[in-house]
């Protein structure tokens, strides 16, 4: 069972959507038992990286999540600010500690003063290197942030997409995969690599 962390952030339809379009079994659930039994955990989300980790304590998700992510080494799926938010430190709309299961920052897209935000819509995700899902990884996806993440660590980057410059569209390390991009939305591409990770791990 793969469960899908409600935090109260949004966006859980669309993703147990595209699961049902898989025929994966899933269940949205804040529940610590569900949690613990399940074979994959995916926290998607949209909004402020503060409101985000606010939700997350308030829930009593962060000791929970990091246990079964990080000691447990269970398959973990992140979208959009579910990315952003295994980080260590972030800034919307102010200074914010994270997760911290990837050593980095998020910070606003600013590369350019006329780049319009939020970088919204269809876009290429290029590959960083000779990584996982690489046939996926050619099509269109959909993007809407204006925060992006910078990890510390290269290796831990597996996709860019170009907007003003490079930013970062999914990190892949051990048995975290997480996107900037919504794959819920991205329609066929999105579904195609949701199929692909899931058939490996859920």
């Amino acid at each position: 069972m793969v469960v899908i962390i409600d935090y109260g952030m949004g966006n859980l339809a669309s993703v147990q959507k595209a699961f049902n379009a898989l025929n994966i079994e899933s269940k949205i659930t804040s529940n610590p038992q569900e949690i613990k039994k399940a074979s994959s955990i995916v926290l998607p989300g949209v909004g402020s990286f503060s409101q985000g980790m606010e939700n997350l304590k308030e829930n009593n998700l962060v000791n929970l999540l990091t246990e079964e992510v990080m000691v447990k080494k269970k398959p973990f799926l992140g979208i959009c600010l579910g990315m952003q938010l295994i980080f260590d430190n972030g800034n919307e709309p102010e200074p914010c500690k994270g997760l911290g299961w990837i050593s980095g920052e998020v910070k606003k897209v600013n590369f350019q003063e006329n780049i319009k935000l939020p970088h919204l819509g269809w876009n290429v995700i290029k590959k960083y290197d000779k990584k996982e899902y690489q046939d996926e990884l050619i099509n269109n996806f959909y993007f809407i942030h204006s925060y992006h993440v910078i990890p510390e660590n290269l290796d831990n980057i597996h996709s860019y997409v170009h907007y003003g410059s490079d930013i970062v569209a999914s990190i892949k390390r051990d048995n975290i995969f997480a996107t900037q991009f919504h794959p819920e939305k991205s329609q066929e591409a999105g579904l195609s690599l949701l199929k692909s990770y899931f058939n490996k791990y859920a």
